[in-house]
């Protein structure tokens, strides 16, 4: 049945309220408006930033929203002034956009955007502001289109200037994990912190952002990679990524900046944060060597601040922040998915589970028991 033009009623995981369970519910997704694409999604990854919305924040602000940022999928129709895209392509939608013409995109040294969810409501993690601007229905109801995109539905109507198309034979099942987690903690080690040959680095937390960076650490020729966590069970996976060493923090009595600094004399050349938790990022930042120390943030926190002293700083370490690891999204992403195809990177290895779409509350469930990496949601077929 020719969809085009007309609302299409699917199923999605509605996330009504905080602290709860996410419901499967009939939707219903309205037409593309001018420059905006509806994307039927094939598949979709579960990232802590969608577990930390809905049971970590706290705040009623948000909802009901339908969660999920890391979906890939085929374009089902676009609206007027569309001129990139057409129905059947392969694409993956992003939470970062790419507008190609305001300041920031046309600033080699950055991946922001004006036009971003994140510029232009600051704080917020939706886009949208009056029911005029989400797509997205139900009950008669508007849902909030998380960070823009709203993977944890079969359709989703996404702008285009926040949409990646990919090869024809891209794998989505895979290739969905491009759109956060792998881009975010890759490129924070090759493209933020520009990490180098014979260097020695280490990364806290080893989730699939933190393994995703000790897999940029080995892609970019570290020479000593060393994983830090407090489950020891990560570090078998951390091995097959890159990682030469590993500590857990509880093994021992000093802070972890100290047992580092002991093992490095004096400290690692790069950290790469990738867990939220401010406490880390100063460990991370105070376990670099002074004079050149060069520490990343990858993790999302906006409850807590992050301190330290500034003599820190005055020793000569940096502190950067990484948001989808410094790339500009939409040229960005296929050429990482050509990476994938011709075997220059792993995906595989970071799919521990897969799930159809209407089990996500275990998804969910598998991430607050820290059980694997990351969890595929099919959502539905080609």
């Amino acid at each position: 049945m020719d969809t085009a033009g007309k609302v299409i009623k699917c199923k999605a995981a509605v996330a009504w309220e905080p602290n709860k369970p996410v419901v499967m519910e009939e939707i219903e997704v309205a037409p593309p408006e001018a420059h905006e694409i509806r994307i039927k999604i094939v598949a979709t990854a579960v990232c802590h930033t969608d577990l930390y919305f809905l049971h970590e924040r706290g705040r009623a602000e948000g909802f009901p929203a339908v969660l999920g940022h890391e979906g890939a999928g085929t374009v089902e129709s676009v609206g007027p002034g569309v001129t990139r895209f057409k129905p059947g392509d392969k694409v993956i939608p992003l939470f970062v956009s790419q507008c190609r013409e305001c300041r920031f995109c046309l600033n080699p040294s950055t991946n922001q955007c004006d036009k971003s969810w994140s510029s232009q409501r600051p704080g917020k993690r939706y886009d949208v502001s009056s029911d005029t601007t989400s797509r997205l229905k139900c009950r008669g109801k508007t849902l909030l289109q998380y960070l823009g995109t709203s993977t944890f539905s079969e359709y989703t109507v996404v702008r285009e200037i926040a949409v990646a198309k990919v090869h024809d034979s891209a794998p989505l099942n895979k290739v969905c994990l491009l759109g956060c987690g792998i881009a975010t903690g890759y490129g924070a080690a090759v493209n933020t912190a520009k990490v180098q040959p014979g260097s020695t680095c280490a990364v806290f937390g080893l989730g699939a952002v933190g393994l995703a960076a000790v897999m940029g650490c080995k892609a970019a020729g570290a020479s000593r990679i060393i994983a830090v966590d407090v489950n020891k069970d990560k570090f078998p996976k951390a091995k097959l990524f890159g990682a030469t060493d590993f500590v857990n923090p509880k093994d021992h009595d000093k802070p972890v900046n100290q047992v580092l600094a002991e093992m490095t004399n004096g400290g690692v050349d790069f950290s790469l944060e990738c867990v939220g938790n401010t406490g880390v990022m100063r460990s991370a930042l105070e376990s670099c060597i002074k004079g050149w120390g060069i520490s990343v943030l990858t993790g999302y926190n906006d409850s807590q601040d992050m301190s330290t002293r500034s003599l820190q700083f005055l020793a000569g370490r940096t502190l950067k922040g990484s948001l989808f690891g410094g790339y500009k999204s939409v040229d960005s992403v296929p050429r990482l998915v050509n990476e994938l195809m011709s075997g220059k990177m792993q995906l595989d290895e970071f799919v521990t589970h897969t799930l159809p779409l209407d089990r996500i509350n275990e998804a969910f469930d598998l991430m607050i028991n820290r059980e694997g990496i990351r969890t595929v949601l099919n959502v539905s077929t080609l």
